[in-house]
């Protein structure tokens, strides 16, 4: 069993930055590739960006390519979504996924899943 708690959410404004953290507890953390999705008011959850076991591979949604970067930092069984120069259509509540000894790339890959983060872009 793995608990994910995300953390790090709030209001930005369009061009600032915003760095989220998802904390797992449980055994086997390096098994797990990692995920971030979102989902905003009136639509369904969509793939954000993931980051396989090592640490090594990322993959991100081409709506966030260039400006989202995801990391993983195994000593903390902790993983990172730096946004650089947010938009207002990033707004959205961000989760974070984990999926057993795969990238989730859907949700349908994911194991364990965080309760979310909200993230407000406005000015």
């Amino acid at each position: 069993q793995v608990q994910l708690v995300e953390s790090g959410g709030g209001s930005v404004q369009p061009g600032a930055s915003l760095r989220l953290s998802c904390a797992a507890s449980g055994p086997l953390f390096g098994n797990y590739g990692m995920g971030w999705f979102r989902q905003a008011p009136g639509k369904e959850r969509e793939f954000v960006a993931a980051v396989d076991r090592s640490g090594g591979g990322t993959l991100y949604a081409d709506f966030v390519k260039g400006r989202f970067t995801v990391t993983r930092d195994g000593d903390k069984n902790t993983v990172y979504l730096q946004m650089n120069s947010p938009k207002r259509d990033d707004t959205a509540v961000y989760y974070c996924a984990a999926g057993w000894m795969v990238v989730p790339l859907s949700a349908a890959l994911a194991n364990y899943w965080g309760k979310g983060t909200l993230v407000t872009v406005s000015s």
